[in-house]
């Protein structure tokens, strides 16, 4: 698998990065991996939320609202 977009990090963020590495004994890789899973959760979560609220606005709509006047 090819990357070609290059990651940059803030200069704060680099510098909690490795205070954090320091402090819990784990590589910048370990701590970036499970930032980035704790944020996709987060947003696979909001996205489901969202989700979730945009089909209660289209099916508010009783079986029997939602076929009348349809001829098959």
């Amino acid at each position: 698998m090819k990357h070609t977009d290059k990651i940059e990090l803030t200069i704060t963020n680099t510098e909690n990065l490795l205070a954090y590495c320091e402090i819990l004994q784990k590589s910048q890789n370990l701590i970036i991996n499970e930032a980035l899973e704790e944020y996709f959760s987060a947003q696979n979560k909001r996205l489901s939320e969202k989700n979730q609220n945009d089909e209660s606005v289209l099916t508010n709509l009783n079986y029997d609202e939602f076929w009348d006047g349809v001829e098959l």
